[in-house]
């Protein structure tokens, strides 16, 4: 009976040291800078007149360490912009809407240096989508494991009419031009990263075809769901969509199923763009 016990008290023990190593250490939020100040409704033009309000936004962008290789989660701006530079690499009009302010500090690999770590020890770099602000800086990144929707790395290359062709606009081909060989994870729909629910990645289009989004469980028991442009702020949780959707449909059922994650598993929703979320928990890390 004592063997018995013994045995039993052992894989106890073993599984709780699993479940301990599954989950992750921390989760750094960086930003690539800010935009902005323009009028919210340039973003979102549902939003009713009396809460209309001009905002300066956070380009987020996630730091994850993990027991099993250090993840990044989107790259930001490409550094080309930096400094005052941003007409000599996007199209005007997009510099003068969203007035980007970002420094060498604020780049991908800034962040990285400041809390620790460089380019190279990158294990995974997974992009949540190939607007310009998201996958900007992939090419600082050739020894990774890229993981992105198959859809969206495509849409990356050719998009869909409606999200404009003309390079640069919203796609920039010069983001990715020296990635085609990188090691491309290719992903149709959700993918547990590494097989054991630390990390999550989450089918979330309408924004675009393959948008993603990540699930993380942290070592300190919180989960957190890190959107991306599945939502930007407040406001799209208070029902008023975003203005750049491949599908109004495929995008309220992404923030609905966002949503349900938040309400059944008890997680905290990390949105790309909020400038007061940003302001109360932004440049932290989380355990």
């Amino acid at each position: 009976m004592k063997k018995v016990l013994g045995a039993l008290a052992g894989l106890a023990l073993c599984a709780a040291a699993s479940t301990a190593s599954a989950q992750v250490k921390g989760v750094y939020w960086a930003t690539s800078g800010t935009f902005g100040p323009f009028p919210i409704t340039g973003l979102i033009p549902t939003v009713p007149k009396e809460k209309q309000r001009d905002v300066t936004i956070p380009v987020s962008m996630w730091i994850i360490d993990s027991p099993k290789g250090l993840i990044v989660f989107d790259t930001g701006n490409n550094i080309a912009i930096t400094g005052g530079n941003c007409k000599n690499y996007w199209a005007a009009g997009n510099c003068d809407f969203l007035k980007p302010n970002q420094t060498k500090e604020t780049t991908i690999d800034g962040w990285l240096k400041k809390v620790g770590y460089t380019t190279d020890q990158v294990k995974v770099v997974v992009t949540s989508h190939s607007h310009l602000d998201h996958i900007g800086n992939i090419e600082m990144f050739p020894k990774a494991i890229h993981v992105i929707q198959k859809k969206e790395l495509y849409q990356g290359w050719f998009p869909e009419k409606f999200q404009g062709r003309t390079s640069p606009g919203s796609f920039v081909m010069a983001d990715i031009d020296n990635a085609r060989e990188f090691n491309y994870l290719e992903l149709n729909g959700d993918y547990d990263l590494f097989g054991d629910g630390s990390v999550t990645i989450l089918s979330t289009p309408g924004h675009t075809l393959g948008h993603q989004s990540l699930k993380v469980k942290l070592a300190g028991g919180k989960t957190l769901v890190l959107s991306q442009d599945a939502i930007w702020m407040q406001e799209n949780l208070d029902g008023y969509p975003a203005g750049l959707n491949y599908s109004v449909m495929d995008y309220t059922n992404s923030v609905n199923r966002l949503k349900f994650i938040r309400d059944l598993e008890g997680a905290d929703i990390m949105m790309a763009h909020d400038q007061d979320q940003w302001a109360k928990g932004g440049d932290r890390w989380y355990r």
